[in-house]
């Protein structure tokens, strides 16, 4: 018998009815189980399905048990539950026992055809494949996750703007997704092939960050012309995020508002106009509308870049997506530095369900890539645990204590498994050599008596030395 692609177990005849409207037209078959009994004696007994639809409902303890046991029997197997809107817990303990996705019911034709291309191979092999995530790739190592209905809203505003020349301003806390955001109306877009660039407008004081935008025409000493070219002539016909918008100074304000009226301007210290296409998208972690009423953002300036306008949610808002974060940032940590990625047990996905993540996925990145070095999930939980005691009662200090506990900790096992090298461990933690030393120096860290073939650090006195006198540029 030929496996099937889908298998639905659930009794909605709703449910049936769309995906076989959905079939009809791209694939051939579909397989029916009518309670969760009859759909485990399928996957057990004939060849796996593609993917599972499995109902699940607040009335009914046993799909999330089923759901279980899909995943003991077939750990590789896609499995999509479906659930009526609001049942947001439900949908949680779903994703967190291993559900890659959800659909709300009653299902939609456009978003159930979204998870089909997702997750199913059809007939020919050619175009779609089996994932095991919802994450879209985008380059340079970031992604766009789509898993949640608010995240999906997002996707397809996305998509709808890539077509269109309309600017854009995505709103949102601080490590939320905007730049991914903006890279995605890019790869979307008709100019997906041509240039992208981001520019930090908090990063560079208000002349700088004039020659950065317009670039600048300068005579030497020895009387040549030194001429730079500025990110909106390199993004000639491309886009260019300008991230945190709000901080950009008056004077660069208005000469940007002149950008969007003319799409011409002059380099510092040149004398020719120069014009260009580009498509500006902005973004910032600011409240635009106080800006505006205590006169620090331009009021026409903040008409012009929001045509449209794009809200991404806090990773609070949005847990059903965590399970799979979690999942997929431990599996590219883990890839980046050749270990075996390290399991998510139900109680730590407890632990970080119920974690408010203030740093949003930036956040949740850096607290897989410390679990990964740690490989201690007692410790991986105590600081979840610390972290939101410590915002709601302690204050700060005790916060600070435990990310310097599990510092130590990170640094130490690092050091030991390369045997005290010091340059290694720096790339296995991700940080600089410098960085390194300065925490060995701040931390008084000092080879166990076991590890006879530790390269010793310098002195207290050195590596004091090696940080005084010296100045970042």
């Amino acid at each position: 018998m030929l496996s099937p692609h889908i298998l639905v177990i659930g009794s909605e005849s709703a449910t049936l009815h769309a995906v076989n409207a959905v079939l009809a037209n791209n694939f051939s078959r579909l397989a029916e189980a009518a309670t969760e009994a009859e759909g485990l004696a399928r996957v057990q007994s004939e060849p796996a399905p593609d993917l599972v639809l499995l109902e699940v409902s607040s009335g009914n303890g046993r799909a999330l048990h089923t759901l279980q046991q899909l995943r003991s029997l077939r750990p590789g197997l896609a499995i999509v539950v479906l659930s009526a809107l609001g049942n947001n817990r439900l949908v949680v303990d779903a994703i967190r026992l291993g559900a890659q996705d959800y659909l709300n019911m009653p299902l939609q034709e456009s978003e159930l055809q979204e998870v089909l291309v997702r997750y199913v191979r059809p007939q020919d092999g050619v175009g779609m494949t089996n994932t095991e995530t919802a994450v879209e790739e985008l380059s340079n190592g970031e992604f766009f996750l789509a898993a949640s209905s608010a995240m999906r809203k997002v996707r397809v505003q996305a998509e709808h703007l890539a077509n269109s020349d309309v600017p854009v301003l995505i709103l949102g806390e601080s490590g939320t997704g905007k730049k991914a955001t903006a890279r995605l109306i890019h790869k979307l877009s008709p100019d997906s092939q041509r240039q992208f660039l981001r520019v930090n407008c908090a990063a560079l004081p208000g002349e700088l960050l004039e020659s950065e935008l317009f670039g600048y025409e300068r005579v030497t000493s020895t009387g040549a012309m030194r001429t730079k070219q500025g990110k909106f002539e390199l993004c000639d016909n491309g886009t260019i995020l300008l991230d945190e918008i709000a901080e950009m100074s008056a004077n660069l304000q208005a000469k940007l508002l002149h950008v969007f009226q003319d799409k011409q301007f002059f380099r510092l210290g040149g004398e020719n106009m120069i014009g260009v296409n580009v498509r500006i998208l902005s973004a910032t972690t600011a409240n635009v509308h106080q800006a505006i009423v205590e006169r620090r953002f331009r009021e026409d300036l903040y008409d012009r870049l929001s045509a449209f306008t794009i809200m991404l949610p806090p990773l609070r808002e949005r847990q059903e997506e965590i399970p799979l974060l979690l999942r997929h940032f431990m599996g590219r940590i883990a890839a980046q530095y050749s270990r075996p990625p390290l399991q998510f047990s139900p109680a730590l996905i407890e632990a970080c369900l119920r974690y408010s993540w203030p740093g949003n996925l930036r956040e949740l990145d850096n607290f897989v890539n410390r679990y990964l070095v740690m490989a201690d999930e007692a410790m991986a939980i105590a600081e979840l645990r610390a972290n939101g005691k410590a915002r709601g009662i302690q204050g700060k200090s005790s916060l600070r204590t435990l990310k310097d506990e599990t510092e130590v900790h990170a640094i130490m096992r690092a050091l030991e498994e390369t045997r005290w090298n010091r340059k290694r461990a720096a790339r296995l933690l991700g940080i600089s050599y410098r960085g390194v030393l300065y925490k060995i120096h701040q931390h008084g860290i000092t080879p166990n008596e076991g590890d006879h073939d530790a390269v010793v650090p310098r002195s207290q006195e050195s590596l004091t030395k090696a940080f005084s006198g010296r100045r970042r540029i």
